[in-house]
């Protein structure tokens, strides 16, 4: 059964860092892209990053370029994302994923708040 945790989330005030964790199970994590997304309330849910398999190709959207870093430690199953100079407009619910069997999972989300 494919499973993703996130956690890691929480209230920063505007400028500060949060780091996000991705606990997954359930498939063979080293052989599949995985990546976080966000949904702020009343819009739609947005590609923040992804990360390959090998964990040395990544692509970020436009709006957290420069300031999100997405990594991942395959010997525990886990990837991250480092969030920097966190700014109001990153307040959101961020959720990982991955698409197995031709289907998308994600986890339950982990609440952001930047404020102040």
């Amino acid at each position: 059964q494919v499973q993703l945790v996130e956690s890691g989330g929480g209230l920063v005030q505007p400028g500060g860092s949060l780091r996000l964790s991705c606990a997954a199970s359930g498939f063979a994590f080293t052989s599949h892209v995985i990546t976080w997304y966000r949904q702020a309330p009343g819009k739609e849910r947005e590609l923040v990053a992804w990360i390959n398999r090998a964990g040395d190709g990544t692509n970020y959207a436009d709006s957290v370029k420069g300031r999100f870093t997405i990594s991942r430690d395959n010997s525990k199953r886990t990837v991250f994302l480092h969030m920097n100079n966190l700014q109001r407009e990153d307040t959101a619910v961020y959720y990982c994923g991955v698409v197995w069997s031709g289907r998308d999972y994600w986890g339950q989300g982990t609440q952001v708040t930047v404020s102040s």
